[in-house]
């Protein structure tokens, strides 16, 4: 074979020989590789071959293609196409896929006529004695045989028919031979006695370990004092069962990886999976119904969170010392929203994911809404539930974890640490994907989508996480009205766009040669995010039609109760928060006024006269006589009482009330004393004073230092500006366009440095590293490249003093300085000749 035909002899050449296209599929399926960007091929194949990234590269393969290198890891190395095809009988028609995935991800390398597993991924997936393959195969008989003595395979071969031969490799030559020879191997098991084929058939399909004697025995094989019996001596004496490492005192044995696929009849795997399961309809349902049913959850998902903001702005919870929300906090919320606990830790979650709650950082640190949340509310239903869906889709933060414990038995709180599982985004975005595949209105069963998933992504994360999350994302798309009764909303089906190329229409940013790796991949990930963000709004756009609109009334009863037929304008719905309590929510909300909401109103600077002249312009009908008497009694005796700071005081125009609060035993802890006849000192702080006297029936009204009342206005407490929470990926996202070229472009020039022949001033032999040439000799090697137009190999160092080697072409040199082409870079740079440090011109081939 000539140069250009030959089979590569290595990773790094196979790699060498692909086109850029393929090296940037390679570090798009692998974005690891790029941290840093590596500065040639054979970097680059190296680090493709560390068992850190083979196995991060294994867990992203589905369940064929896994399989098929796991038919790989036992066969022989290298292996023919139709060798491995033997392997996995029925998989025939799916085997290029899988090889084509497994070539790109360079897992595997090598024509077809001698296809080669990584070292590596052989290492992690192949049989030993140790650790049995996932195939259920042992190791090979020249493992298994590995340590044995030399008079012991001796005995085998006589036993097994064979010659004996003068050294241990012959005799293991001889005996691998005679299981490789399907008619032979049948003929010497064609002699067993009784019972030994059970015995190999209990072993066969795995694990291929067995123990001898005790009762234990896989094989039923073994006698009370770990003797053979006579099926398992006959296997014994012919190799066909082998003794399992030096440890195991005789009593433990390995079935031999060529008796078992014989015995298998060639086969890898007992189930073979080439092609994915099918998720099926469980239900279908009428397309308007599913978005009239996800819409209206939508605006219930919008309608939760307000309540939750208005909630902890009237009682911020605190934070817990190690971070987090406590466990009564989380059962107070649940009762506020009317929620269970594991919903209303979904809700806590999504609120701070987006930004809308946050801890306030003070010294009592409480958690609060944010300056966010006032901007969020006031912005438009399906502008509002964008930002929600937005926040969710890329999150990593599992709400359905709270209440769980951590690997140290630690209690996992809501907003608290540990909740962050990098499984999150990918397992929501493949149920939503899923669902998308399925005629619209149609419900999948829920059975099918997980089995999908775990065909997909088998070696992904733990199985039990796997089904939690989804099952968290088939109940969280629900709540937030991406679906309706289990199918996939119409309006919802653009969210899947952002993620059709793995986010590959996002570019990362930076030089690939000299660039902050780290800080192109944020970038990307924050381009990502955007993304999502885009979508949510096109989304938004198509739900808006089916939000219900806003009404700017509600019908007030004689039962001083006012019900709202539907949802209310942001300003209404405000005002009557303050104003009444809310009774019940459903299709319709119910709230009643009670003494103390219309004092609560009056607290917040409404006077009576404007209390009147609300009800009077929100209602549609006219204004009950009893809510009408209600407003007027708790105005008139609303700030007759005035409690301020002494520490704190009681001043009142009416001495008989004063005298009347005295002579109340309620009033006995507030150690009340009189000052004068219109004013009464305390010593409970003001707030204490202000609550007691209210639960004794008064309304009084706080006031400032100089008489003036103090207005307590809704929403006061504000958390200072914050960031969202950023999701916390395993590895770094897929890099973009931009990124993959430069990286392309660096590894290509670093190996065109590292590989072209050059030679140095005066004559030097070529080496692997740039010549270090003097100042003199760098300024004549540089002016005689501008004058043929020739590139040059140098050596340089940045301000920063990191090294590095690069490939340029001089077009200028002049004060001290080098104008040149940099290949590394695709652009042209000025170099200062002082931070060169050797210089060699590439020779022609």
């Amino acid at each position: 074979m000539t140069r250009e035909t030959a089979a590569p002899r290595t990773l790094a050449d196979e790699l060498r020989g692909r086109p850029d296209a393929a090296l940037a599929e390679l570090l798009r399926a692998r974005p690891d590789l790029l941290s840093p960007v590596p500065g040639d091929v054979t970097q680059l194949a190296t680090r493709a071959a560390t068992r850190a990234s083979v196995v991060r590269s294994l867990e992203r393969l589905d369940r064929f293609a896994l399989q098929t290198a796991q038919a790989l890891a036992v066969a022989p190395d290298p292996c023919a196409r139709e060798e491995l095809a033997a392997l996995l009988p029925g998989g025939e028609e799916a085997l290029p896929d899988a090889l084509a995935v497994l070539r790109v991800r360079a897992l595997v390398w090598g024509p077809d006529t001698q296809l080669r597993l990584v070292r590596t991924a052989r290492e992690v997936l192949a049989p030993s004695a140790a650790a049995p393959s996932p195939t259920g195969l042992g190791p090979s008989l020249a493992e298994a045989a590995a340590g044995m003595s030399p008079g012991r395979l001796q005995e085998i071969l006589a036993h097994a028919g064979l010659p004996t031969t003068h050294d241990p490799v012959s005799a293991l030559a001889a005996l691998t031979g005679l299981f490789a020879d399907a008619d032979r191997l049948a003929a010497l098991l064609g002699q067993a006695p009784a019972g030994a084929r059970e015995v190999l058939g209990k072993l066969v399909w795995g694990p291929p370990l067995g123990t001898l004697g005790g009762g234990t025995t896989p094989t039923d094989g073994g006698t009370a004092d770990g003797a053979a019996t006579a099926p398992v001596r006959w296997l014994l004496d012919r190799g066909l069962l082998l003794p399992a490492g030096q440890g195991s005192g005789g009593r433990t044995v390995v079935l031999p990886r060529e008796v078992a696929l014989h015995l298998r009849g060639g086969r890898a795997h007992r189930e073979l999976e080439p092609v994915p399961p099918q998720v099926g309809v469980a239900r279908s349902h009428e397309v308007r119904t599913v978005d009239t049913t996800a819409a209206g959850q939508a605006f219930t998902a919008l309608a939760t969170v307000e309540e939750l903001l208005a909630g902890w702005e009237r009682l911020p919870p605190p934070v817990l010392r190690a971070g987090g929300l406590g466990v009564r906090d989380l059962k107070r919320t649940a009762l506020a929203l009317d929620l269970p606990e594991p919903a209303a830790a979904f809700w806590v979650e999504l609120a701070y994911a987006a930004g809308l709650v946050a801890s306030d950082g003070e010294a009592d640190e409480r958690y609060a809404p944010t300056p966010v949340a006032d901007r969020w509310r006031d912005l438009p239903p399906q502008e509002r539930w964008a930002r929600l869906v937005a926040a969710w889709l890329p999150a990593t933060r599992v709400p359905g974890l709270v209440g769980g414990r951590d690997a140290k038995g630690r209690a996992l709180a809501a907003l608290g640490p540990g909740l962050d599982r990098s499984l999150a985004p990918e397992v929501r975005r493949r149920v939503l994907e899923l669902l998308a595949e399925l005629p619209q209105g149609g419900a999948p069963l829920p059975d099918d989508v997980l089995a999908r998933l775990r065909w997909e992504r088998p070696s992904r994360g733990p199985e039990e996480l796997r089904a939690r999350l989804c099952a968290a994302a088939s109940q969280e798309a629900e709540l937030l009205g991406l679906t309706g009764r289990g199918a996939l909303a119409g309006y919802a089906r653009g969210l899947l766009a952002p993620h059709a190329a793995d986010h590959t229409a996002h570019d990362g940013t930076g030089d690939a040669a000299t660039a902050d790796t780290g800080t192109a991949h944020a970038a990307t990930a924050a381009r990502a995010s955007d993304a999502w963000a885009d979508a949510a709004d096109a989304a938004a756009a198509r739900l808006a039609p089916l939000l219900p609109e806003p009404l700017d009334h509600v019908l007030l009863q004689a039962d001083l109760t006012a019900v709202a037929p539907g949802p209310l304008e942001r300003p209404l719905a405000d005002a009557l928060a303050v104003l009444a309590d809310v009774e019940s929510k459903g299709g319709a909300t119910v709230y009643r006024f009670t003494p103390a909401s219309v004092r609560r109103a009056l607290d917040a600077g409404r006077s009576a006269a404007d209390l009147h002249a609300f009800l009077a312009a929100h209602s549609r009908t006219p204004v009950p006589q009893p809510l009408t008497y209600l407003v007027d009694d708790v105005a008139r005796r609303h700030g007759r009482l005035r409690v301020g700071a002494a520490s704190a005081y009681v001043r009142c125009d009416d001495d008989a009330l004063l005298a009347e609060i005295m002579a109340d035993r309620r009033s006995a802890a507030l150690g009340l004393r009189l000052l004068a006849p219109t004013v009464l000192a305390a010593t409970a702080e003001p707030g204490r004073l202000l609550e007691t006297l209210r639960e004794m029936g008064h309304a009084p009204a706080a006031e400032s230092a100089d008489g003036d009342v103090l207005i307590a206005r809704a929403g006061a407490h504000r958390t200072p500006p914050r960031t969202p929470p950023e999701p916390v990926p395993e590895g770094p996202p897929p890099p973009g366009p931009t990124l993959l070229a430069a990286a392309v472009r660096a590894v290509r020039a670093g190996d065109l440095a590292a590989t072209a022949p050059h030679r140095a001033p005066g004559g030097a032999s070529p080496t692997g590293e740039p010549p270090r040439t003097t100042s003199a000799d760098t300024l004549a090697t540089m002016q005689s490249a501008v004058l043929t137009g020739t590139a040059v190999w140098i050596g340089y160092v940045n301000a920063d003093g990191a090294a590095s080697q690069r490939v340029i072409a001089p077009v200028r040199v002049e004060g001290g300085f080098v104008t040149a082409y940099d290949h590394t870079a695709d652009e042209v740079r000025t170099f200062a000749l002082h931070r060169v440090t050797g210089v060699a011109e590439l020779a022609e081939d």
